[in-house]
């Protein structure tokens, strides 16, 4: 049966369910076991939150999700890296690329606000904001997913625990492009030209468009600084390619291709512009954790 992205008619936000089978024969949460209806062909419609994984954080309106896998089902704990080829995994991140909506469902367990006391509750819609690989707690990779609510949707309750993340109060909608102050400063430093193709896009106005690009991304779990040692001017190519992680920047400023980690271009900077190292490996070590002599071998090339 192919994917539904969407709330099932019959169905509420904050409706309750008995059980697993429930959810399934209400076409909220298919499979009868996993946390995540998905896969890569198709991305993922559902995913369960139940404090199964020690890196998960329910904040309400924004979620930081572990994926699935390398789980020791006696002990219930991670014994071996997770993979981004998973199916659930894969799937988050398809849904992630194409902005297609999650339903969340909250199982009842310790430490969220939201769980109910028993059975499950719909929680509604959510998009895969960003992921990123990390060493859990365990000590091992695990794929971490960050979920946000759609807007205009039925409140989640309490209302008083639903404190949303600063860092994002003022995004906007589209990809969640941070324009603040610093960023409109950088893009204007450079006239709206991309630091690694030099490309600056007309607009039918005559203007010109570019996108602020941030090293270290603002969100938890990153909590990366509004500053310009850690924004880019990026034409929105170049902007996606690095938020994808299909770009990566060298220690000496070199914008490099993540899968065959060959140059694509040397940064271009103006002015007083510089960009802090720690955060140029911040990045780098998000989407290349194994390849992180990438400076020297770059360098001896």
């Amino acid at each position: 049966m192919s994917k539904f992205f969407g709330t099932p008619d019959g169905t509420k936000v904050g409706q309750l369910f008995i059980d697993r089978r429930e959810l399934h024969e209400a076409f909220v949460h298919r499979p009868l076991q996993g946390g995540i209806s998905g896969t890569k062909s198709d991305g993922a419609d559902s995913i369960v939150v139940s404090g199964g994984y020690g890196d998960d954080q329910d904040h309400g309106d924004y979620i930081l999700y572990t994926g699935h896998g390398g789980k020791d089902p006696k002990s219930n704990r991670q014994v071996k890296d997770q993979s981004i080829d998973a199916p659930g995994n894969a799937g988050l991140i398809t849904s992630f690329l194409k902005a297609l909506p999650v339903r969340v469902v909250r199982g009842k367990h310790a430490g969220s606000p939201f769980a109910p006391l028993a059975g499950y509750l719909y929680s509604g819609l959510y998009l895969v904001t960003g992921w990123q690989l990390m060493r859990g707690l365990d000590g091992f990779v695990v794929v971490l997913f960050r979920l946000e609510r759609v807007d205009e949707q039925r409140p989640l309750e309490p209302q008083s625990s639903n404190i949303p993340d600063p860092e994002f109060a003022t995004t906007i909608v589209s990809r969640r492009i941070r324009d603040s102050s610093l960023a409109r400063d950088v893009k204007n430093m450079y006239d709206f030209h991309c630091q690694i193709c030099d490309t600056q896009v007309p607009t039918f106005d005559g203007n010109a468009y570019a996108e602020g690009a941030h090293l270290r991304p603002l969100g938890r779990p990153h909590v990366g600084s509004d500053a310009l040692d850690n924004i880019l001017c990026l034409c929105p190519n170049h902007h996606t390619q690095f938020d994808f992680g299909g770009l990566v920047i060298s220690d000496n400023l070199e914008a490099v291709e993540t899968h065959r980690m060959t140059v694509i271009s040397d940064l271009r900077f103006r002015k007083n512009h510089l960009l802090a190292i720690e955060n140029v490996r911040y990045h780098r070590e998000l989407w290349a954790p194994a390849k992180d002599q990438i400076s020297e071998e770059l360098a001896a090339s």
